[in-house]
């Protein structure tokens, strides 16, 4: 079994930060690419960040140059660093982690429950 646990979500002032940890748990053989979605009240989900196993990274035009993602191999961790919060980043938080099991050795997306990141004006 696999788990994308999320924590760092919160309530912040508009031009604020915060920052969001996902770890994954269980059985990994390795994690290939991994990232974040959000889903504000009555909108569709959209890619957030998205970073490979080997560093590349890509972002949704409306976080780029606030937003920024990072992930720790050893620990099965990937981050995203929110800076210039805004109104309009209000939502539900996903991590997702393309990984591959142990058994048997196939990749397959998990996601985690998501967390709340609320941003008041």
């Amino acid at each position: 079994q696999v788990q994308l646990v999320e924590s760092g979500g919160g309530l912040v002032q508009a031009g604020g930060s915060l920052r969001l940890s996902c770890v994954a748990s269980g059985s990994i053989f390795s994690i290939n690419a991994m990232g974040w979605y959000r889903q504000a009240p009555g909108k569709r989900r959209e890619l957030v960040a998205h970073i490979t196993s080997g560093g590349s990274t890509n972002y949704a035009d409306s976080v780029k140059g606030r937003f920024t993602i990072s992930r720790d191999n050893a620990k099965n961790t990937v981050y995203l660093q929110m800076n210039s919060l805004k109104r309009e980043d209000t939502a539900v938080y996903y991590c997702y982690a393309d990984i591959i099991g142990l058994r048997p050795k196939v990749p397959y997306d998990y996601w985690g429950m998501g967390t709340q990141v609320t941003v008041s004006s």
